[in-house]
């Protein structure tokens, strides 16, 4: 007599399909928090990954994580007098991350001094100074919420923030472009470079505010770097780094949010977690200088 063997509880394909929608898209369809977590991550991507590309470019990418302690103590001057209010933290967080990078950014070219250097220095008394101001008057909750944010909190008011910040940002960042360009090779032949730099640092402090609203100032410069550092991998010219620096930070931000929303996680650092799994991911598998490459390459025939 023959048997019949039967697959325990098959799957089939329609099942499988309401799982991954339950899994991918469920979260943001039924949730509006996670709407508009999801656009203010695609807007912190369309803003700031460019700008990350440039950074990289002229070699100050610990730039940004720098900005991103200088914006406390202004934040904290907000904060002490308006409570965790939109326009007096972002108003405040853009004063002081201006007067750090243009007091840095004029010591570097007025002095013989490196400008890492100089961000290292005038930062270094932002970090201290903010998180001073708000340890007199807030408690612990207040500095973790100041200093890693909650994108799962943003409001209407903050997206509007996010996706204004973005719109200047690109067209600044197209208006200045070919100056920034010809200010990073050759610093002393295009007049007015040192205008454009400023410029460009004013750029960076904005959307590191802007981008503070959500992931705080410790995360916020997640969104900006990894992306860009990971898109150096797979592209060879500026505009094909940004671009994909910022299709990297737009899939960070999505996967960022879905493993936050499954695993119970918080937002801004599973953001940032994710980010920095595709720049090792690109480190290792990259078509343009990617480790894998490298090593499969012929070596030089030698005489």
């Amino acid at each position: 007599m023959k048997t019949q063997r039967f697959a325990a509880f098959p799957i089939k394909p329609r099942d499988r399909r309401i799982m991954l929608y339950d899994f991918l898209i469920q979260p943001f369809g039924e949730f509006a928090f996670m709407k508009r977590s999801l656009v203010a991550c695609l807007a912190l991507a369309l803003g700031s990954a460019p700008i990350g590309a440039i950074l990289m470019l002229r070699r100050m990418s610990l730039f940004g994580e720098a900005m991103s302690h200088a914006i406390l103590p202004g934040a904290a001057v907000g904060f002490l007098v308006a409570g965790f209010s939109l326009p007096a933290i972002s108003v405040g967080g853009i004063i002081a991350g201006l007067v750090v990078a243009w007091a840095a950014g004029a010591a570097t070219r007025a002095t013989d001094q490196r400008e890492d250097a100089s961000f290292a220095a005038f930062y270094l008394i932002a970090l201290a100074l903010g998180v001073t101001l708000i340890s007199t008057r807030g408690s612990s909750v207040d500095v973790m919420h100041i200093l890693f944010g909650s994108v799962l909190a943003v409001d209407e008011a903050a997206l509007l923030l996010l996706a204004s910040v973005a719109t200047l940002s690109l067209l600044i960042l197209a208006a200045v472009y070919r100056p920034l360009l010809m200010d990073a090779f050759e610093p002393d032949f295009q007049f007015g470079g040192a205008i454009h730099h400023f410029i460009f640092l004013g750029l960076v402090v904005v959307n590191l505010v802007a981008a503070f609203q959500a992931m705080g100032s410790l995360m916020a410069v997640g969104l900006m770097m990894l992306p860009a550092l990971a898109a150096r991998y797979w592209a060879h010219s500026l505009p094909g780094i940004m671009l994909m620096a910022t299709g990297i930070g737009a899939l960070a931000g999505y996967g960022g949010l879905l493993l936050s929303f499954h695993a119970n996680l918080p937002s801004g650092p599973a953001i940032v977690l994710v980010a920095g799994g595709g720049f090792l991911v690109s480190l290792l598998f990259g078509r343009a200088r990617g480790l894998v490459q490298l090593l499969h390459r012929q070596p030089h025939l030698e005489a």
